[in-house]
């Protein structure tokens, strides 16, 4: 691992060096060069994308779970403080959220998921959340939502050097680097990020402790924008993650196990900007390989690893001001191999096609197609419509319905002497309808949807061993609530944040909820600053989790109220000190079953701008 490491890194950074030699005239760039992530913004009028301010991330470091649970409606399950976390968002399961990477899927080929504890807020400069279906666009897993994490380009003159630590308890320990530079027609941005615990916190009320939870993890990002051109800009980015986790036993008598996870990401673009046409072309490299060790005392190992190609051609048409046209082909193979899967090779093709129009200065609607092409399995015509109604200068009601799918994982197909190769994609259609209301300093959106979601894969036993299966049939409906305050008064800024979630998720065999899916889900933040000093105060409410199909409620995890605070103060605007406090109530507390989270404890940090 550690010679791929070095072979990473070189690629990573080298391959800037290689655009810096060129150094024609600068050309001010567009608001269009900025993100990979096009449909984002272009093709999400009638769906609530929340996106995460600079300031929001920087209170949440370096947790992507912790940022997302305290922010935004999608409930987390954790085993234990940084092990592996699950989400549900509107009632799905981890596999149907997908997590987009500069417009890229990178939902694990194995498990059909993402790890949130492996991705470090400090990673990314612009977080936002998809709310509902949105497989035409970003593909399998777009279900319950979807996470977009984008490198964007400070197109600034001029080179800033940002260090960010932070120490705390459990002998935590965060550090970060982040450096920009722009001259001429280059944009690049590098960011390295090294995160470690011992993670041996007691439990509240009781005379154990989180034993064997110790990590570390270190990622590496660099990105590079270069204006070849006018109208041509080539953007390159490369992210490398590699950590490893002991995970927490629920008793003392267990055997210790620890897993390890090297990741690597990098994709080519090009884009192309003329009168009424955007073309873009991109080519990604995407690994990901794991290391399960059974006894952290011994050498052996099961492993599992994925490489993917990703070729996808982006071509964007503009008749008029009011009329958006999107022509999407992109083809991805996917190769994998572990110690129960024996080699296998996935090929998928897949076309879409993006319609907007804004029909009145009051109307707008939005159209989707895709189809995916494959010989693994039959994949769904798939499809969506948007409507936005511009009530008034200051309320607006948006109508979205979609189909959306999940394919099967790698696991699930291909699983020694379990997988099975007739499973079918699992499908959603979906409906929401919005209501969203921007006044001067508040802005709230309140969304109904329901979600009907069929040929749910599940493993289940067949005679000696486990298979996946298609079998369960769910329908999700609920409401989802965001509410936004600013104001600003001579120097003094106040500030409030908060979601809420009302959740019903029925398996319609059982008329019973699905596991670790809470009927409620709420959160809030207050914030204030003045002059060089800033602070705030979260809050946090997740309401009762059965933890067994059947709903029994003595299995059952009680709601909690989480509480943190922290303060910061800025010396000349090169030094940022500060502190956090962390569950300030000391709440005995867990988001999975028998995984106890840590009590009160606190962290400082110091942030270095120059």
């Amino acid at each position: 691992m550690k010679e791929k490491l070095i072979v990473q890194l070189l690629f990573a950074t080298c391959f800037p060096a290689i655009l810096v030699a060129q150094t024609d005239s600068i050309q001010k760039l567009e608001e269009v060069y900025i993100t990979a992530d096009a449909q984002l913004k272009a093709f999400s009028n009638s769906q609530t994308v929340l996106v995460l301010t600079d300031s929001v991330i920087s209170k949440n470091q370096p947790s992507l779970t912790a940022l997302l649970n305290y922010n935004t409606p999608i409930f987390f399950k954790e085993n234990g403080l940084g092990m592996v976390s699950s989400p549900a968002f509107r009632g799905t399961t981890a596999q149907q959220t997908a997590v987009v990477w500069n417009g890229i899927n990178i939902n694990s080929q194995l498990n059909g998921q993402t790890d949130f504890n492996t991705l470090n807020t400090s990673d990314f400069n612009a977080i936002s959340v998809r709310s509902g279906g949105g497989s035409v666009i970003y593909g399998s897993g777009a279900i319950g939502g979807s996470i977009h994490l984008n490198n964007v380009f400070n197109y600034t003159e001029g080179f800033t050097n940002t260090i960010k630590s932070s120490y705390g308890s459990f002998n935590t320990l965060q550090l970060n680097y982040n450096g920009n530079i722009t001259f001429n027609n280059l944009s690049a941005n590098i960011g390295i990020s090294r995160n470690s615990s011992d993670n041996d916190y007691d439990y509240v009320d009781s005379d154990d402790s989180n034993q064997n939870g110790d990590f570390y993890n270190t990622s590496l990002n660099a990105n590079i924008s270069y204006r070849l051109n006018q109208n041509n800009l080539l953007k390159f980015y490369s992210y490398i993650y590699d950590g490893e986790r002991h995970f927490s036993l629920i008793n003392a008598n267990e055997t210790p196990t620890k897993y390890k996870d090297f990741n690597t990401r990098h994709l080519l673009e090009w884009d192309a900007f003329y009168s009424k046409i955007t073309s873009k072309f991109k080519l990604a490299y995407i690994t990901e390989e794991y290391k399960y060790f059974s006894n952290t005392a011994s050498d052996i190992y099961s492993y599992g690893q994925v490489n993917s190609i990703i070729a996808k051609y982006d071509f964007t048409y503009n008749p008029s001001e009011d009329i958006t046209i999107n022509a999407i082909a992109d083809a991805t193979q996917n190769k994998g191999e572990g110690t129960s899967i024996v080699q296998e090779e996935r090929n998928i093709a897949s076309f879409n096609l993006l319609f907007k129009q804004q029909l009145t200065p009051w109307f707008l609607y939005e159209l989707g197609l895709r189809q995916e092409i494959t010989n693994n399995y039959n994949s769904p015509f798939l499809y969506n419509l948007g409507l936005q109604f511009q009530v008034s200068s200051l309320y607006s009601i948006t109508v979205n319905g979609s189909k959306n799918f999940r394919i099967p994982t790698f696991n699930d197909l291909y699983w020694e002497d379990s997988g099975n190769p007739d499973l079918k994609p699992e499908s959603s259609y979906q409906a929401e309808i919005g209501n969203h209301l921007a006044l001067k300093h508040t802005k709230l959106s309140v969304t109904a949807y329901y979600n009907d979601i069929t040929d749910m894969i599940r493993w289940l036993p067949n005679g000696s061993i486990w298979q996946p299966s298609n079998t369960d049939h769910v329908i999700t409906y609920g409401l989802e609530g965001v509410l936004n305050y600013s104001r600003t008064v001579n120097d003094h800024t106040f500030s409030f944040n908060s979601t809420y979630a009302y959740t019903i998720s029925e398996n319609q065999e059982t008329k019973k909820q699905l596991t670790y899916v809470p009927y409620h889900k709420a959160t809030a933040s207050l914030g204030y600053s003045f002059k060089n000093l800033s602070a705030f105060y979260q809050w946090l409410y997740v309401g009762k989790v059965f933890t067994t199909t059947d709903n029994l409620s003595r299995y059952s995890i009680d709601d909690y109220h989480l509480s943190n605070i922290g303060i910061d103060y800025n010396f000349n605007t090169t030094f940022t000190l500060g502190g956090k406090l962390n569950n300030i109530w000391n709440t005995n507390y867990k988001s999975g079953s028998n995984r106890y989270m840590p009590g009160r404890n606190f962290s400082i940090n110091l942030n270095i701008n120059i």
